[in-house]
């Protein structure tokens, strides 16, 4: 489901960076088809509105059956091409499936044309040529020039509204196209209703209400214009229908005030002179049009593009000075581009006044929290929300609350597994919203009531009807006949169970605390003793015959195969290292890892990874053993996990046009980036323990929330000086590959003093 093709990648210009009161500036790296999904638009911190140029149409059908080429386009945008369709308002980050892109705008002049035409000839329809030459992206600011017709585009957002800046070199046919058919891994009957309503020549509302990714998803907007137009219409593509209605009477075409059907392109006609800025507000709602127009008016209540973008910037100013460091250039831009990354999702989901859409389809307050919205659950709760407790545990607070409102509006009595737009799309495995519950209330981070948190954790984590759940309570695993990722989805289980009783534990119920502890036992099951790989088990309890560790497809797993999932037991490592024959042979197995081939045959026919994303058997590019390398810390070598993690982020994190090796996917490939540059790394979330890995830093300021910092030094850094030679944590030497959540939190300094060789023994 997590596929993989372009990437934009930001990077923050290092002189601009980590130091107060300057504005960073960001600037796209072009990506290649080995990148996963990023666009350059523009939003501030977790804001609803992702504007961004998207520069192609395609349909996610193809002669009845899946476009691949879809996939290259599943954030709009795909750096080697040479045009733009125009500029939607919502995107995800770096997901491999997708949705979104609402609401296109696109300026033109001369004759109007109403449909997006064809790459090979931009004269075909209203998308234009442009010129990466000619293209600025900042942290909250886009700007590039239409060549066609020597427009230029500029654009930035506050945290509901997107605000559109259009130069018109020329005086001529001057218009405003407002596609409400066009987005991503779109479809012929993707729209299932859009609505529009004229309100007088500067202010236009509606709705678009479609059916994809999330099934039942309806966003409502407000457009206002600088200045009034000359004359407005639409085109409505033909749709056999049957009943036609008696709204025949009118001709809608032109100058028609309230529109509605499946398919609607509309334009705006407008007078102007040679130099003129035209100047657009667009908002968003999930509730009406009545919240959209008033978060238009509370956000941004003038024509002041110059005062919005340097809002914007300020925003991302005081979000990315969370995190002060010393570094060489090279990385400087990595770990701002990581941490830029990090600040995109989860989303903003309730209006200024605080009313949201829920999952029932009914309005919603949100009286003591904003709620969240677009959870990439199975990769963001392994590093994003972990880096969140640490530096923003306030939004991380108001994330749980966002789920456990999820939960409580759902029919299934289920925590979200991946939603967005107030649907559960279903993504992926594992329940690993208690992961992050669990985590936050462990912390000390979650405002709410943690009992109604747990007992919400324990209903989802009892729906025997969901992925196997049922099987996997009775049997202890998942049956191979009865689900294509048994194996994935028991050891998921296994973990967040294992989450679920340590919230139980500090809670003091010690019924829920025994039941799941033994739960999260249950991937002694998938364990082979004889092979010492997770293998898929039948029914009868016999190991499924024709295993492969090499294969994914068809072996139980998802975006994995045995060799990355069989070290899967991040909650019980020591046990996993007993059940593979102790310490040496265990750091054995990781070295071979970490070393062999994996032929291309084995993920030739996937589009999520290529072998860049690759390092021996590892796959980085995919999230399920983004532990891993951090697991000699279990065994007697250590310094191999410093290798390792150092190698992982030379080779797969780049200030390059192809520098991340895998998707995004939300922000968890950024977020593994920032802890392992920092040194340290959450193997277990739900366990206030991280695992000490090699800085890449030459130091490090946390600025946390409670007015506290801690900071991490590095002495002799080098390119070869990987390994660790001493730790000295506040004054005292720190005999132990470990640091807990207390010893950051609390505030203080950690001390690292690098060689060129390892070192068996820390003192």
């Amino acid at each position: 489901m997590k596929e993989r093709s372009v990437i934009i990648i930001f990077f923050i210009l290092s002189n601009a960076i980590a130091q107060q009161n300057l504005i960073p500036f960001v600037k796209p790296i072009i990506g290649t088809e080995k990148m996963g999904h990023t666009y350059p638009g523009v939003t501030v911190p977790f804001g609803a509105v992702q504007l961004s140029p998207d520069t192609d149409t395609l349909s996610y059908e193809k002669n009845g059956k899946y476009n691949k080429d879809i996939y290259r386009y599943c954030s709009g945008y795909k750096y080697e091409d040479k045009t733009i369709v125009g500029f939607s308002h919502t995107h995800f980050n770096g997901t491999g499936h997708s949705d979104l892109g609402d609401f296109l705008i696109m300026p033109t002049q001369g004759k109007l044309q109403l449909n997006p035409g064809v790459a090979s000839n931009t004269k075909s329809g209203y998308r234009s040529a442009f010129s990466h030459a000619n293209e600025v992206s900042e942290a909250g600011y886009y700007k590039v020039k239409l060549d066609d017709d020597d427009i230029i585009a500029e654009m930035t957002a506050s945290t509901r509204v997107g605000m559109h800046q259009y130069t018109f070199n020329k005086a001529d046919e001057s218009h405003i196209i407002l596609d409400l058919i066009s987005g991503i891994y779109t479809y012929d009957d993707k729209n299932v209703w859009t609505f529009v309503r004229v309100i007088n020549d500067t202010l236009v509302t509606g709705y678009r209400q479609t059916n994809g990714w999330a099934r039942t998803r309806t966003v409502y907007f407000a457009m206002s214009f600088s200045k009034p137009f000359a004359k407005y219409g639409q085109e409505k593509s033909s749709i056999k229908n049957v009943y036609k209605g008696f709204w025949r009477k009118f001709d809608e075409t032109n100058n028609f005030p309230e529109i509605a059907g499946e398919k609607i392109r509309m334009y705006f006609d407008f007078n102007t002179l040679a130099g003129e800025k035209l100047k657009i507000k667009f908002a968003l709602s999930s509730v009406s049009q009545d919240n959209a127009l008033e978060n238009m008016r509370a956000e941004i209540k003038d024509w002041d593009f110059e005062r919005v973008k340097a809002n914007a910037q300020n925003l991302w100013n005081e979000e990315l000075n969370k995190i002060n460091i010393e570094a060489s250039e090279d990385t400087k831009i990595n770990f701002y581009t990581a941490l830029y990354h990090t600040f995109i999702n989860p989303t903003t989901y309730t209006d200024i006044n605080g009313e949201y859409r829920g999952l029932d389809q009914n309005t919603h307050v949100a009286k003591s929290f904003v709620n969240y919205s677009t959870f990439s659950l199975w990769d963001t709760y392994r590093s994003l929300h972990p880096l969140f407790n640490l530096i923003q545990p306030s939004r991380n607070s108001d994330m749980v609350s966002s789920m456990l409102a999820h939960y409580n509006q759902s029919t299934l009595h289920m925590l979200p597994i991946w939603s967005h737009y107030s649907n559960d799309n279903w993504c992926m495995s594992g329940y690993h919203s208690v992961s992050v519950i669990a985590d936050a209330i462990i912390k000390n981070t979650y405002r709410g009531d943690p009992n109604e948190a747990l007992n919400a954790c324990v209903t989802t984590a009892n729906r025997r009807n969901y992925q196997g759940i049922g099987d996997y309570i009775d049997a202890g695993f998942i049956p191979s006949e009865k689900s294509a990722v048994s194996i994935s989805n028991t050891l998921e289980y296994a973990y967040d169970d294992w989450c679920i009783a340590q919230l139980a534990k500090k809670l003091n119920r010690q019924d829920v605390y025994d039941t799941f502890m033994k739960r999260s036992n249950n991937w002694q099951n998938n364990f082979n003793p004889v092979n010492q790989f997770m293998q898929a088990k039948m029914a009868d309890g016999s190991f499924k015959a024709d295993f492969n560790p090499l294969a994914t497809h068809d072996q139980g797993f998802i975006e994995g195969n045995s060799w990355n999932y069989s070290f899967f037991v991040p909650h019980n490592p020591m046990e996993l290292v007993e059940k593979m024959g102790g310490k040496d042979k265990f750091a054995k197995r990781l070295d071979t890892l970490f070393s062999m081939h994996l032929p291309d045959e084995f993920f030739a026919e996937t589009e999520d990874i290529t072998r860049e994303g690759i390092i021996g058997g590892y796959v980085h590019g995919n999230e399920p053993a983004h532990h891993v390398p951090y697991l000699y810390n279990w065994t007697k070598q250590p310094w191999k996990t410093q290798e390792q993690v150092r190698k992982i982020m030379n080779m797969q994190y780049k200030p390059t046009p192809d520098g991340l090796g895998g998707n995004d996917d939300c922000g968890q490939m950024s977020a593994w980036y920032i802890f392992s540059a920092l040194g340290f790394y959450p193997v277990a979330p739900g366990s206030n323990e991280y695992a000490i890995g090699s800085p890449s830093v030459n130091k490090a300021t946390i600025n946390l929330e409670n007015g506290k910092s801690f900071t991490i030094s590095v002495k002799n850094q080098r390119v070869k000086n990987v390994y660790i030679q001493k730790m000295v944590l506040n004054g005292k030497p720190l005999l132990r590959y470990f640091i807990n959540y207390d010893e950051i939190i609390n505030g203080g300094e950690l001390i690292f003093i690098l060689g060129d060789k390892p070192k068996k023994n820390v003192n």
